[in-house]
């Protein structure tokens, strides 16, 4: 998969940048997706991109200054499965 990591900086950028308390979270590559970085602010709200490697997912949220986690050592936060709950709802 060819990801374009500028891009996926500039997406990080703006969402960082427009809300609060945001948090990265790595997830690992699957059979079926590369590595990817899910943001997610502190309602919950959450993005995800793909960024080929976990050193590309950790170092774009060092460089953004927010923290980091490996998902499969953390797991997801609660206020992002009630976010997305809530969208669901709203269908």
């Amino acid at each position: 998969m060819d990801v374009d990591l500028a891009a996926v900086m500039r997406h990080a950028q703006e969402f960082v940048g427009s809300r609060r308390g945001v948090e990265g979270y790595v997830e690992p590559a699957t059979n079926m997706t590369t590595t990817t970085l899910v943001l997610v602010a502190h309602d919950g709200e959450w993005t995800r991109r793909a960024v080929r490697a976990p050193k590309n997912g950790f170092g774009i949220a060092r460089d953004l200054g927010i923290p980091v986690y490996d998902v499969n050592q953390v797991g997801y936060p609660s206020r992002m499965r009630k976010w997305s709950q809530q969208q669901r709802d709203q269908n």
